[in-house]
Order: structure tokens, then C-alpha cells, then sequence
């Protein structure tokens, strides 16, 4: 039984229960309780919230199977996050994983993206691509400038898909697509600057200080199969020497330590992609990522605060709270 306050007079017992069956049990509205009982709907909403301090009323949520709102709490007081969205992913393929987030990514877009905004998003990631084959339409325009903030030119078998994901993500926020046509990895810091020159790329990169929602996948050391389809990649031997000065990760190929500190070398020169401080600024920044082999990229980023919003499956979710 509720462990009433026994200092309670009866008629304030009386009152503060009939207050709450009235709203609780016959979902009167407050206004036409405080009608009905002659009382402020201000003293409504305070006797509300003594029911519940004198266990007169008990509130649970009954969680479903496969939602995480506590899990999600505790990823955004952890790492300061403004949310973090975990789905259910039993299959830990990274095919399982891209799809499932994609389609959490999806609706988050659809259910937050509001009008006028300046969306960036990554040429090369996977589940980016999974996100925007996900989403449907939106039945008003939003207007938003669509930018790629990551070099989208890359070999012609691969380069379809970072044409596909601005294209397409344009087209179902009926919003304008700016393209960033240059590789993501110039071929040397001579060439980087000869393409920064090129007026559409320059159009793009414009925009970088603008970008009010950023969309994001985060790399591990390894390149993903997409990536490395592009062209887009350091050669063994580079990467070693990134994974040698403590890289965990990256964001579009600019990469950082466990510590989420931006790992600084000569190859940083050669990309042609948003900066990681200018990511920061950004109003949302959401990272799109999971799986066992990103753990510690995540972590990075999460630690580094180049994201504010975590788009995740459950397990690395509670691999990142360990």
C-alpha cells in the first residue's frame, strides 16, 4: 500500500486524491478541475505534484522491447550530448548496422530538419547512404542549401553514391544540392591548392561556416569499403604513421586520438573537407555510426565533442558507457 503522509489533514488528503482521480483516472483537463473545486489552476498543478510526493500518485513508463530512453539519458549526460538516439540491432554485420541507424537517421532528419537550414553532409559514408535510402519525402519544401563537405569526386564506379546521397537527400527536403567538386584526398598540397581555387569548390567551402545541421559518419583508421572503393584513402603506409601518432578515427578524413585532440601531419594538407573546428560550431552535429570496429572512433569523437548528436545500436551504445 502507498505510504501516505499521516501529518496530512484528512481534507487536504481528501482534496490533493480527489485532484488527482479527476485527472489521472477521468483525464479532466487542469483548468476545468480548478472550475469544478473553485481552486487557481496554479494550486491544480501544485497539489498534482504533492500526490506525487506523497506516493498518493506513482508514475512508471513501461519501456518496449528494443527502446533505450535510459540508455540514451545516460550516453548524453556522459559525453554532453544534446541526444543520442540508440536502436536495436540483434545482427552485428556492419550491412545490419548501416541499415538500422540509417533508418533511425532517416526519422530523426524527417521529424527535425526545420526551414532555410544548411545541411552538410559526408561524401563517402556508409551510413549516410543507408540514411537517405531510408527517408520519404517531405511533404513541404524546407529550402535547405544541401552541402557536400567532404571532396565527392572519386573513381567513376564508386563516385555514383556521394552524387546519390546530396542529390537525393536534396530532393526529399526539396532543398537545393551544392556539390564539393574535388577528391577528398588531393594527390599533394600543390594540387589541394590549385583545386581551392576552382570557383564551385569555393562555392561549397563557403558554406562550411554556415552549416546548421551537420550529418556525419565516423571512420575508423581502417577505410570503410565505400570509402576505399572512392579513392579516397592514405596509402598503407600513411595510415600507419596516423595510427603511430595515436589515430583512432576520423571525420571526413580529419583524424583524432582517443582523446578526440585532432592528430595534426602533413597529409591533413592534402584534404578537401570541412575543418573539425568548424564542425564544432555547428548548432547540430550528428554523428552516424556503430559497430564493435568503431568503438574507440566514436569514443574519440563523443570525447573530442565534434558531435552533439549520437545516432548508434545498442551494443556499442553500451560498449561506450563500459
Amino acid at each position: 500500500m502507498p505510504n501516505f503522509n499521516r501529518t496530512m489533514l484528512s481534507e487536504e488528503l481528501r482534496l490533493v486524491t480527489k485532484v488527482a482521480y479527476l485527472y489521472y483516472m477521468q483525464q479532466q483537463k487542469q483548468s476545468d478541475i480548478a472550475r469544478q473545486l473553485d481552486i487557481s489552476q496554479a494550486t491544480v498543478s501544485r497539489i498534482l505534484k504533492r500526490a506525487e510526493e506523497e506516493d498518493i500518485v506513482r508514475i512508471t513508463v513501461n519501456m518496449p522491447t528494443g527502446v533505450y530512453v535510459q540508455l540514451e539519458n545516460e550516453l548524453c549526460a556522459r559525453y554532453g550530448l544534446k541526444a543520442a538516439i540508440v536502436v536495436h540491432c540483434d545482427d552485428e554485420s556492419d550491412e545490419a548496422i548501416f541499415d538500422h541507424i540509417g533508418s533511425a537517421a532517416a526519422y530523426y532528419v524527417e521529424t527535425t530538419i526545420g526551414k532555410n537550414e544548411v545541411v552538410g553532409l559526408s561524401s563517402w559514408s556508409s551510413s549516410l547512404l543507408a540514411m537517405v535510402n531510408a527517408m520519404h519525402p517531405l511533404a513541404k519544401p524546407t529550402n535547405a542549401k544541401v552541402v557536400q563537405i567532404l571532396g565527392g569526386v572519386g573513381n567513376p564506379s564508386a563516385k555514383i553514391y556521394a552524387s546519390h546521397i546530396t542529390e537525393r537527400f536534396a530532393d526529399l527536403v526539396q532543398g537545393e544540392a551544392i556539390y564539393l567538386p574535388a577528391p577528398g584526398v588531393a594527390s599533394s598540397v600543390q594540387m589541394h591548392d590549385e583545386l581551392m581555387t576552382n570557383a564551385f569548390v569555393r562555392e561549397a567551402v563557403a558554406l562550411f561556416d554556415h552549416i546548421t545541421l551537420a550529418l556525419v559518419g565516423i571512420g575508423s583508421i581502417e577505410p570503410s569499403k565505400l570509402l576505399m572503393s572512392s579513392g579516397n584513402v592514405f596509402t598503407a603506409e600513411e595510415l600507419t604513421m596516423l595510427q603511430e601518432r595515436g589515430a583512432v578515427g576520423d571525420i571526413f578524413l580529419r583524424f583524432f586520438d582517443r582523446e578526440g585532440q585532432p592528430v595534426l601531419t602533413p597529409l591533413n594538407d592534402r584534404v578537401v573537407s570541412m575543418q573539425l573546428q568548424q564542425l564544432k560550431q555547428v548548432k547540430r552535429s550528428v554523428g552516424i555510426a556503430g559497430g564493435a570496429r568503431k568503438i574507440d572512433a566514436i569514443r574519440g569523437a563523443l570525447h573530442g565533442g565534434w558531435i552533439n548528436v549520437l545516432i548508434t545500436d545498442h551494443v556499442t551504445a553500451y560498449r561506450l558507457m563500459d
